[in-house]
């Protein structure tokens, strides 16, 4: 089956081909790095994450760009209002350099906890001031930007089919205009600007042709990704409150200056909401990555975002991450148990399970069906390994491959951390197992003596101390119980 995206622009699903054959191009707006990352970065990064590596997975060589946005992000989105990183600066009293490194390193701690994998670049705007001061330029000899006392602006009526991935109308840019304090130097209320000339006392600002000033917002991503994938790019993705502006104004200005189509597949993720409300600082219910590590496992997020499309919304519940904290154990201890599993004779029939996880990702990258999958081999697994033959050498290793794939290479929600946490946490994996075969033995000794009260209360309080024993034909096991 050939692989299939959403494509955000013609509001429909395409069978994907890459302009290159082999080779994907793909371009994730990256955060605006004034604070911690939350749930809602969870749920985008984590998605394209696995878009990332399936698709390399089917065999492409796959150059991913994702961008750090460290100036010219205001704080109403559009051209009006203070900068974000300026004004963290200005409340935390510190360097506005200070505020995007802190930040940019605290995002990247929380998507390494959730095995998000590093994009091949990630260039940050401060970085690329010469490259958009470029931009600006081929725009304004093309005819499709003015400047006004030390502004640059776009003008989109230089462009007529702006607005064409969101589908909002020139009427409703207008309105959208009205609703915030318009310059009156904007030929009209659409116009966005490029470049912007710094007031008095503005924290962030360079040198250009038309002013000591900083750049527009929507700038950096087309000057970043023509940069480094070229000016036609595969993919585009990020989320659906990024359609407009943002996105209606990269596709404007770079097809504007090239005259070539900006991106061949855009790709949205959906919002997140807590209780079923909008999740936002504003309303107060943003759920930070870091606070929600303290209470369960990184991996069951993962898992839990991965349970929602994409494409879907993702509601935030305790008892959602109660539930995701319950299933995503039933997969570990089916592939714990395959893993410690005697060998066998009996054959397993893994072929239809493969199929069906490759159609669903092939699906616009179905990550929920795909888990249902998962869980439908779980129980198969778990079916054969009961039965006296349980399964052969050749089919438990296939079986097994196909779970490191599935689980772990393309959804990376069966990963071993503590199988490459560094030396140190080996050797205190290494003492815990010992200490653990200790009781167990002793448990063992209780159990043959009939000294069950004893043995019950070993079972006990293990468990309290978040290590699961199970009694089963092939022994006894025990766990790590995930965090709840």
């Amino acid at each position: 089956m050939s692989l299939f995206i959403y494509n955000s622009l013609g509001r429909a699903k395409e069978k994907f081909e890459p302009l290159y054959p082999g080779i994907v191009s793909i371009y994730v707006c990256g955060p605006t790095v004034y604070g911690h990352a939350h749930l809602g970065h969870a749920k985008s990064y984590v998605s394209f994450d696995v878009v990332v590596r399936w698709l390399r997975h089917k065999g492409y060589h796959v150059k991913y760009v994702q961008n750090i946005t460290d100036v010219g992000h205001l704080t109403d989105d559009a051209d009006e209002g203070e900068d974000k990183i300026s004004k963290q600066a200005r409340l935390e009293k510190t360097d506005p350099m200070e505020i995007s490194q802190f930040y940019t390193r605290s995002f990247y701690e929380d998507m390494d906890q959730l095995d998000v994998l590093r994009a091949n670049i990630a260039p940050a705007a401060t970085a690329h001031i010469p490259e958009q001061i470029a931009l600006v330029e081929r725009l304004i000899k093309t005819g499709n930007a003015y400047v006004v006392n030390g502004n640059v602006y776009f003008s989109v009526e230089s462009f007529p089919e702006y607005g064409k991935l969101s589908g909002r109308t020139d009427q409703d840019a207008l309105q959208s205009g009205i609703r915030v304090e318009m310059r009156s130097e904007k030929r009209h209320p659409s116009d966005f600007a490029l470049w912007k000339k710094a007031e008095e006392g503005h924290l962030m600002k360079w040198n250009s042709p038309w002013s000591v000033g900083y750049p527009g917002w929507h700038l950096e991503c087309s000057a970043m990704s023509m940069k480094y994938l070229g000016e036609t790019i595969d993919i585009h993705g990020g989320g659906m409150e990024n359609k407009f502006p943002h996105h209606d104004c990269e596709i404007a200005q770079s097809e504007a200056a090239t005259g070539k189509p900006y991106v061949r597949f855009w790709m949205h993720n959906n919002m997140v909401t807590v209780n079923g409300i909008k999740m936002g600082k504003s309303l107060k219910n943003s759920v930070n990555l870091k606070d929600l590590f303290k209470e369960c496992d990184p991996q069951v997020i993962r898992f839990f975002v991965l349970q929602s499309h994409y494409r879907s919304q993702l509601d935030f519940s305790v008892s959602a991450i109660k539930a995701s904290t319950t299933g995503l154990e039933k997969l570990r201890e089916t592939w714990r148990r395959l893993r410690d599993q005697k060998i066998g004779s009996a054959e397993f029939a893994l072929e239809p399970f493969l199929q069906r996880f490759t159609d669903a990702m092939d699906d616009d990258f179905n990550t929920p069906v795909a888990i249902a999958v998962l869980f439908d081999l779980s129980k198969a697994i778990n079916a054969a390994l009961d039965r006296s033959e349980g399964m052969s050498e050749k089919s438990r290793q296939e079986t097994h491959d196909f779970l490191q794939a599935a689980g772990s290479d393309i959804l990376g929600i069966l990963n071993h951390h503590e199988e490459s946490s560094g030396r140190d946490n080996q050797l205190m994996s290494k003492r815990l197992d010992g200490v653990i075969e200790i009781l167990l033995g002793l448990r063992a000794e209780a159990r043959n003596n009939k000294d069950f009260p004893l043995s019950d209360k070993i079972r006990d309080r293990l468990l309290a101390a978040g290590i699961e024993i199970k009694d089963t034909k092939e022994g006894v096991s025990w766990s790590v119980k995930s965090r709840a």
